[in-house]
This record gives C-alpha cells, structure tokens and sequence, in this order.
C-alpha cells in the first residue's frame, strides 16, 4: 500500500464532492442542483470503475 493509485484517488474525492453537493442542493430546495450532482456521481463513479478495471487488465493493481 506504498504505492497511490492517482487517478483513482482524484475519482473518489470528485464523487464525495458531488454527493456533498447533493446535501446542499436538497438544503437549498434547487432541484436542478440535486439532479446535476446525481448525475455527476453516476457519471464519475462510472469513469472510476472503468478506470480501475483498466488498470487491472494492465496489471498496474
């Protein structure tokens, strides 16, 4: 665990933010906001678990 996979951390902390920005769009009442922070989460999520399965087919996990 010396090691720091970058891109993977970068794709996590993107996708905490997103979910915080869901708390704070729903604390606002900005149902454009909840949906826009919803969708960046599927979206990053989707863009981290692609990423991880690549770096295992290329044995860099």
């Amino acid at each position: 665990m010396n090691n720091v996979k970058w891109p993977l951390l970068i794709y996590a902390i993107l996708a905490a933010a997103s979910i915080v920005g869901i708390g704070i769009a729903i604390s606002e009442k900005s149902f454009i906001g909840a949906l826009g922070c919803i969708a960046a989460v599927i979206i990053i999520m989707g863009l981290g678990f692609k990423t991880k399965r690549k770096m295992r087919e290329n044995g860099q996990l």
